[in-house]
């Protein structure tokens, strides 16, 4: 097997999970101040399906293309003058989004200072499950919202992947924590730290959680939840909007309520990193993992993903 290739997921047309195939490609190089990482597991995300079919971040892709932007892995080889890595160095990252990172593969470049030494108590698979979920949860609350003690945080869809670590670092940060999910997950969300529990198909979010300074909401304009959610953020409190921005309607509703309101997209963060893996090794924070795959089995991940009823997240295995 030559040296010169490597196996990848790749996307010649956006379409259904039938787009990913399993190829052969040209095994990228380091550049200075880059390394070669060996990829051992590959994070799937929404984002990632939703590029696949030709929205999300499909704007900023190039065909074909190698989707995935969390990996956990090895550096195998460092570029000219990084000095923070060296080779057998275990590694994790959410290398160059939103532009491509190609994490569905044996080998990723980037920037050296876009990897964080991984979670010594995680295998590769779990903290393949970690980087941009975990980041876009850190940039939320942390950098965002600035969450203190005593504050009052909803977060919506706390099961997913992003979601069930939000509740986590909410708690961290000392704030009483709300959670929407369906009934089966509310047992598991309060051993993660949520204070309350919602099912959102049985009772409506804003009859039940009275004012809240902060939301998190991982759903948007999906029945409304993002200008509902004005209802229940106190005046001068803040809906950070992830999905798709700041829609519309909940600018006219926030405007009017005088709620503050912030889009995010998560953005590359190797300190964040290093901070989240200390929780991390330090038993404050646990990600999920519901199943995995190998590298030739991406689009059945992918469908299962669709079906936005997993627990945590989906990863690929990727080294053999």
């Amino acid at each position: 097997m030559s040296e010169q290739t490597m196996r990848a997921v790749t996307v010649k047309e956006f379409g259904g999970p039938e787009a990913l195939t399993v190829d052969r490609v040209a095994r990228p190089e380091p550049l200075p101040t880059e390394v070669l990482v060996r990829v051992h597991a590959a994070g799937i995300n929404p984002v990632d399906w939703k590029t696949r079919a030709g929205h999300g971040m499909a704007g900023l892709q190039t065909l074909p293309l190698i989707l995935g932007w969390d990996v956990s892995g090895v550096v195998e080889e460092v570029g000219f003058g990084v000095t923070t890595l060296a080779p057998g160095d275990e590694v994790y990252a959410m290398p160059w989004f939103p532009r491509p990172a190609g994490g569905y593969a044996e080998f990723v470049t980037a920037p050296s200072r876009q990897f964080a030494r991984k979670p010594a108590s995680l295998s590769h698979v779990e903290a393949a499950a970690l980087p941009l979920a975990a980041l876009t949860a850190w940039q939320a609350l942390v950098d965002t919202a600035r969450v203190t003690g005593g504050q009052r945080v909803l977060v919506h869809a706390a099961a997913g992947g992003v979601g069930h670590l939000a509740v986590q670092f909410a708690k961290h940060l000392g704030a009483e924590v709300i959670a929407t999910a369906r009934e089966p997950r509310h047992a598991w969300l309060k051993e993660l730290g949520a204070d309350e529990t919602i099912d959102y198909t049985r009772q409506r979010f804003e009859e039940a959680t009275g004012q809240v300074d902060v939301v998190i909401d991982l759903i948007g304009a999906a029945d409304g939840t993002d200008a509902r959610s004005v209802a229940v953020a106190r005046p001068g409190g803040l809906i950070v909007s992830i999905p798709g921005g700041v829609s519309d309607a909940l600018a006219a509703a926030a405007g009017q309520a005088g709620v503050r309101t912030s889009p995010l997209l998560v953005e590359p963060d190797a300190a964040a990193l290093t901070a989240i893996a200390d929780l991390v090794d330090s038993g404050a924070v646990r990600v999920e993992v519901e199943r995995t795959f190998p590298l030739e089995q991406a689009a059945e991940a992918h469908r299962l993903g669709e079906t936005n009823r997993t627990r945590g997240k989906l990863v690929l295995e990727v080294a053999q």
